[in-house]
């Protein structure tokens, strides 16, 4: 059964009649992200009539939308006055094999997600400056404001992000927005291996170039991608006004050294790559494969990629300097593929999401990592406090919570 409440006063009975009854609801919006944690059996709870753009700012950077507004819509309107979202929130609907552009704001900062900018502009959560929102126990609350300097106390905001609808349903939000660069340019250096790679991205990221993107695509990732086919590329981009995008890859170069020289990438060709990266495209062909994807000290990626390219079937690239990780598995339904690659994770100090996989394959091995038993103690204590009876996409997360 799916509820479609119209707007808040229905979604508060539709709430409390879940709570009083202990009927679990499914929060859905686009269903872009269904395939993204675990199953959540219940009754679908449709959102998608809180939509539209409440208030918007350009001269404040500041806009207010409805949770369930779709972010194509968002994006066109902050184009239109030669902004953007900072964060690059990826678009994962063709991972699970769904058209692109239908996701919304709520489902992005609800599972806090954000794109190649992340290195220096920071996830989803720190451009969410406040919210309105129906908890579990079907209350109305609300928190942060219009501007960073009203949140005071707990910055609930930032707790949402992330936490995939499982503590309160989001109903309108508000956002910072930021001014769009002018031009992009990404230098492109061929054939690196993994470790050369690493080492230019680092050189390039502690640079003052103020590098906005760094990914290594192996060669065999990199054919499926722009603009190179046949050997492995390291990109990095660079975005601003022309005359400083220009005199920061002449600065480039010398960071880079005289045996690193690059090609160059315009415009065009750089925005359909960081498009690419951004939404781990080269994955979307084959919806039904294993996805994963790690968060790794930077250093640790290419010996992590070789370890599970070791004893898998695998295919891989890095983005954010080489701190993210994406792995696809060559095959369907492998438990311990699955153990694998979190073990290789977990030994390099970094942890895996299980980003695609069957339903079957999300209810039987931890989609997000475990963590410490305290950290678990306060997974539970937070979902007490929000959601008690567990109706709010239950399970979604961690099991039983």
């Amino acid at each position: 059964m799916t509820l479609r409440p119209r707007d808040v006063p229905d979604l508060l009975d539709a709430v409390r009649s879940a709570s009083d009854s202990r009927a679990p609801l499914e929060i859905v919006g686009a269903g872009t992200k269904r395939g993204l944690g675990r199953p959540v059996t219940g009754h679908a709870l449709d959102v998608t009539a809180f939509t539209g753009i409440e208030s918007y700012e350009p001269e404040e950077l500041v806009l207010t939308a409805r949770a369930g507004t779709p972010l194509a819509e968002i994006e066109a309107r902050l184009i239109q006055a030669g902004q953007q979202l900072a964060f690059e929130p990826p678009d994962y609907g063709p991972l699970y094999g769904q058209s692109r552009g239908r996701q919304t704001l709520g489902g992005v900062l609800a599972c806090n997600l954000a794109g190649p900018r992340r290195l220096t502009a920071g996830a989803a959560r720190d451009h969410f400056l406040g919210f309105a929102a129906v908890s579990g126990r079907g209350e109305c609350f609300k928190a942060g404001g219009r501007v960073v300097k009203n949140v005071t106390g707990y910055d609930l905001s930032k707790l949402l992000a992330g936490s995939h609808g499982t503590l309160a349903v989001l109903t309108e939000v508000t956002i910072k927005v930021l001014p769009a660069p002018e031009t992009v340019a990404t230098a492109l250096l061929p054939g690196l291996s993994s470790e050369a790679a690493f080492a230019a991205m680092r050189d390039a990221l502690a640079s003052p170039c103020d590098v906005s993107g760094a990914a290594h695509l192996p060669a065999a990732l990199a054919c499926s991608m722009p603009p190179r086919e046949g050997q492995a590329a390291t990109v990095l981009r660079l975005e601003g006004p022309p005359p400083s995008v220009d005199a920061r890859i002449a600065s480039l170069r010398t960071a880079l050294g005289p045996d690193r020289s690059f090609e160059l990438l315009g415009p065009g060709e750089s925005a359909a790559l960081w498009s690419s990266i951004r939404d781990a495209a080269p994955f979307a062909a084959t919806p039904t494969l294993p996805l994963w994807r790690l968060a790794l000290p930077p250093a640790a990626f290419a010996r992590v990629a070789s370890e599970i390219a070791e004893r898998l079937d695998a295919r891989w690239f890095a983005d954010w300097g080489g701190g993210r990780l994406w792995v696809e598995l060559a095959h369907e339904g492998e438990d311990a593929g699955a153990a694998v690659v979190r073990m290789a994770a977990q030994r390099a100090s970094g942890h895996a999401v299980l980003i695609r996989a069957s339903k079957d394959l999300r209810a039987r091995v931890p989609v997000f990592d475990p963590g410490t038993d305290a950290m678990a103690a306060l997974t539970r204590r937070l979902k007490d406090s929000f959601d008690p009876h567990r109706i709010l996409n239950p399970g979604r997360m961690y099991e039983g919570v």
